[in-house]
């Protein structure tokens, strides 16, 4: 009889030691599921993170592309807006009936308006001559007769000519006709140097005609004084 109670008691203690382990067992396999799926979740989080994240990035792309070509389309229709708009309003400009006012207007000016403009002209043109004139101390009708860089230069030389005409026509002796030879060939002279001065460059033709200047006035002055005529001289 006691054998069989010690029999029982050993088996309930295996049948508890049994069930300790089986729950043991659920226990390690329940927690080892858990870590997995906890390891699963945690990866499917991290999966759809980075999936979101690379949607994220190409939507911007996408916006911003479209942004950028709104706008250039936007643009380039301002800008053919703002063309037409300007052709648009050269042709309101310019029609048929205004360009008809506008020759009409024109026509019944020009009557009037050239010839004013062209005696301003004319008239300022005979002021800057006169000016020229009286620089170089020769006529303004002798100065027009000539042209060039020398042109001053050319009149004067004229107008020492006809003062050689006059000493010549005065004086008739053998003295007076060899001095009207010199002066004349002194001004020949001249002449071929201001043709040769109009050619050279700037700063050269310039002192040029500043020593054929200085001859001239030499020659009036003696041509002068056989006339007896002695210019006063500036103190």
């Amino acid at each position: 009889m006691s054998s069989k109670r010690a029999q029982r008691k050993a088996d309930a203690k295996v049948r508890k030691a049994e069930e300790k382990a089986i729950r043991k067992r659920a226990e390690v396999q329940a927690e080892a599921e858990s870590r997995a799926s906890r390891k699963a979740q945690k990866r499917r989080l991290k999966d759809e993170h980075k999936f979101h994240k690379r949607a994220q990035k190409q939507d911007r792309k996408t916006v911003k592309a479209t942004g950028k070509a709104q706008q250039k389309a936007a643009a380039a229709e301002a800008k053919a807006i703002a063309e037409q708009a300007k052709a648009d309003a050269a042709a309101a400009f310019f029609t048929p009936a205004k360009m008809k006012r506008y020759l009409a207007v024109a026509r019944m000016a020009a009557p009037i308006v050239v010839p004013i403009a062209y005696r301003a002209a004319v008239g300022a043109r005979s002021q800057v001559t006169a000016v020229q004139a009286r620089r170089a101390g020769v006529s303004p009708a002798l100065l027009t007769q000539y042209g060039g860089p020398s042109a001053s230069l050319r009149a004067r030389i004229a107008a020492c000519r006809a003062t050689a005409d006059e000493v010549a026509a005065l004086e008739q002796s053998a003295e007076g006709k060899a001095f009207v030879s010199a002066m004349s060939s002194r001004l020949d002279n001249l002449q071929v140097a201001a043709d040769a001065a109009d050619t050279m460059p700037a700063q050269q033709r310039k002192n040029a005609q500043r020593a054929i200047d200085n001859e001239l006035t030499a020659i009036d002055n003696d041509l002068l004084a056989r006339l007896n005529v002695h210019p006063v001289q500036a103190g």
